[in-house]
């Protein structure tokens, strides 16, 4: 189980020999070697920021002939994240490598980490692919895919924001994960392969009213903006934003800015404008670093 703190930085190879320690496999690869990706957790935890630092390691792991580019995250997008349901993000990238590295080996590893914090190193809470399914190329590149699993339950609000994705490959080369001769097993790590935004799910509503209503007349268009908080499982309004109050004819598909109004102490939104012809109100929220954008749904006003 990963525990929530900032190191100072140590030696790749210190970090990396953590592979060797049985209980981190027992807590993160309950089916070693395939599944061994969430060995990787251990390896950029160094030594003190983990429970299985106290391990005794012996030898160190061999620098591995193997690189990543064209790391994608998420397509490319950011990651929003709620407050209950699981989050599957794909990724992608190309793994350049020796002919003497063996890809198809059941007990090769090779994935991404998603972390936030300064380095793979350094990161302060990061997740962790599944074992990438690799396809040659060549005979010493391949195209990969994977995904990693996001769990709101083991988020909190301050990671909301900057992320970054390492990519990393292990070879174990025979040797138990569990009991292994360090000096046999190879790693390569390539940091700071994607960035990208970690944000808490936006949710924004409308409610224009009367309806119908007579040309001419007032109406009052009320709504709320609100975000995920990890911190407690809930969502709470998310206060003093710019939102913009937008209308569009019945007969038009495109949406025109009346004004822009700012959410209350609570996330509330309200505003008037007038009645001219029929057609649909809404709010729109365009998002912050930590909070993507969001349209509330249209709301139709009849105008007699």
């Amino acid at each position: 189980m990963r525990i929530r703190a900032t190191v100072a930085a140590v030696s790749g190879a210190l970090a990396l020999s953590a592979f060797a320690a049985p209980a981190a496999l027992a807590a993160d690869a309950p089916k070693p070697p395939a599944d061994v990706a969430g060995a990787l957790k251990v390896a950029h935890s160094a030594a003190g920021k983990t429970a299985f630092s106290t391990a005794t390691v012996n030898g160190e792991p061999y620098a591995l002939d193997a690189s990543f580019s064209n790391v994608l995250v998420n397509k490319g997008k950011n990651i929003a994240v709620g407050t209950t349901n699981l989050v599957t993000v794909p990724v992608s990238f190309t793994l350049t490598h020796g002919a003497d590295v063996d890809i198809t080996a059941d007990d090769f590893v090779a994935g991404v980490d998603l972390y936030r914090g300064p380095s793979f190193e350094e990161s302060i809470w990061d997740f962790s692919s599944d074992k990438a399914n690799c396809v040659a190329s060549s005979d010493t590149v391949a195209s990969c895919t994977s995904t990693v699993e996001i769990d709101p339950a083991e988020l909190l609000n301050e990671d909301a924001g900057s992320w970054k994705a390492a990519g990393y490959a292990v070879a174990f080369n025979g040797e138990d994960p569990s009991d292994a001769n360090i000096d046999n097993v190879g790693v390569a790590v390539t940091d700071n392969a994607a960035a990208f935004k970690l944000q808490r799910y936006s949710k924004l509503t409308v409610n224009a009213s009367p309806e119908p209503v007579k040309k001419g007349r007032t109406i009052t268009v009320t709504g709320k903006l609100s975000r995920a908080n990890w911190d407690d499982g809930l969502y709470h309004g998310y206060t003093k934003q710019p939102v913009k109050l937008q209308f569009r004819k019945k007969t038009s598909s495109t949406y025109t800015t009346l004004k822009t109004i700012t959410s209350d102490s609570t996330g509330n939104l309200k505003t008037t404008t007038t009645a001219t012809v029929d057609g649909y109100y809404r709010y729109s929220f365009a998002g912050t670093t930590t909070t993507p954008a969001v349209n509330a749904t249209g709301d139709f006003v009849d105008v007699q």
